[in-house]
């Protein structure tokens, strides 16, 4: 069973195939030359010799043969030498062998173009400066920026696109309000709230540099490919972040400045380390949308009210089918960079989000007037373009491919500003509002 060249043992392996067992007997030469040899070989030929009708498992038989082998000093293993490769030495008078070597034309240069010789004697013998600045050249370094350069470096690192939906949301709430428009206002809360954004996205891009470099969509971020340093993109969000908030706090009312600053926490320090984490990353990143719009509300009423939190419903409700869409399409990025989405871990979970708040609204529309927020009208007018986004969640529920999942994804880009702008048209006027609390209070003294 195991052949060796030791002449101490002469025995024979009898091996009995019984009942998935194994059995051992030995020769009267195996007895007298086992004992010579290790304690281990010893316990072998005497449980042999006790009795050698005695079955054994096929394992302990190995272990006994290899505790025997690695024990007894005759039995050593020697490593065989690696021979080296034999080398075909080519006689240089065997004209069969030799290869011949055409030599390349030299190319005739450009009249305004000079070619430098490249001579190795002229490499070698070129001044010290020269040679720096070659090796130099060579070198990792710093990729330097143009002042130029920094305005679009900027629009990148602060998600330009993302920030001027979340100003256009904040402008919808400020003029959903029931109060008359204050422009002044308006601008310094719109100015805020971009320049909070600017603040939440340039710190999300700072804390996910080692993870957008394995995504094919967020590879090319600004402090990905090395064009700003990391402290030049943390001294931008404060740059943007203390003027946000303060214009906000000082300039607005202090309610909206809380919301701004609360935006900013939750995006930076809750969302974004989320999004390693769990899956509840998406809600918490729906909350972080739906603020906007409560903050251009409180902006120009300075309370919060339910016409407020109805609008901030809107926002958290039309993030879901909009990003999971998104998400399913990009889950193979997703995954490559390590974050916990739905459409990764929970695929089904996903589907049934999307479709769940794409039907909520309508259920949200029909809200308006109740709150006193809009006309009967809006729900109406509404109802169209809500049934469509929750038609196309639905398909996208039942096949889960990636044509449904971007026709839904580009449905809900037209389909927010167009609810807002509906909303906005239906919006209940200051008169009509201020008759009805009349009528209210006229009926509440007669009785």
């Amino acid at each position: 069973m195991y052949r060796t060249s030791c002449s101490r043992l002469k025995g024979v392996w009898k091996c009995l195939p019984h009942d998935g067992l194994v059995g051992v007997s030995g020769q009267p030469k195996l007895i007298i030359g086992a004992s010579r040899s290790h304690f281990s070989a010893r316990n072998l030929i005497q449980l042999c010799r006790k009795n050698q009708a005695e079955w054994m498992t096929f394992q302990h038989l190995c272990f006994l043969k290899r505790q025997y082998v690695t024990r007894s000093s005759a039995l050593c293993q020697r490593a065989r030498p690696k021979q080296e490769p034999v080398t075909a030495v080519l006689d240089d008078r065997d004209d069969s062998v030799l290869r011949q070597v055409h030599q390349i034309p030299d190319v005739k240069p450009e009249s305004d173009t000079a070619v430098p010789p490249c001579d190795p004697q002229n490499v070698q013998g070129e001044p010290e400066a020269a040679k720096a600045a070659r090796l130099e050249a060579r070198q990792w370094k710093e990729l330097r920026v143009e002042y130029s350069d920094l305005p679009g470096i900027y629009a990148r690192l602060s998600k330009i696109k993302l920030t001027a939906l979340v100003v256009t949301t904040a402008a919808a709430g400020f003029a959903m309000a029931p109060v008359p428009f204050d422009p002044i206002t308006f601008i310094l809360a719109t100015v805020g709230t971009g320049l909070s954004s600017c603040t939440a996205n340039s710190i999300n891009q700072y804390f996910e540099v080692p993870f957008d470099s394995n995504m094919n969509r967020t590879k090319n971020r600004p402090l990905v490919r090395g064009q700003i340093s990391p402290l030049h993109a943390v001294s931008f969000a404060l740059a943007c972040g203390i003027p946000g908030v303060t214009l906000l706090t000082m300039g607005v009312n202090p309610l909206t400045g809380f919301l701004g600053a609360l935006n900013i926490f939750l995006y930076t320090c809750c969302y974004t380390p989320l999004k390693r984490l769990s899956i509840t990353n998406t809600w918490v990143g729906a909350v972080v949308g739906a603020i906007p719009p409560v903050m251009g509300w409180t902006a120009a009423t300075g309370s919060l009210d339910p016409g407020a939190l109805l609008l901030g419903a809107f926002l958290f409700s039309w993030q879901f089918p909009h990003f999971n869409a998104l998400s399913w399409n990009l889950k193979e990025d997703y995954s490559r960079g390590g974050y916990r989405m739905m459409s990764v871990t929970h695929p089904g979970l996903c589907k049934r989000v999307a479709l769940r708040h794409s039907v909520g609204l309508i259920g949200l529309s029909a809200l308006g007037p109740v709150l006193d927020v809009t006309t009967w009208t809006f729900p109406l007018v509404s109802l169209p373009i809500n049934l469509y986004i929750s038609y196309l969640a639905f398909r996208f529920y039942r096949h889960g491919d990636r044509q449904n999942a971007r026709k839904l994804f580009f449905c809900s880009l037209w389909h927010l500003p167009m609810l807002l702008l509906l909303a906005l048209t239906c919006k209940k006027s200051r008169v009509a509002r201020d008759e009805a609390e009349t009528a209210i209070g006229t009926t509440s003294v007669a009785l």
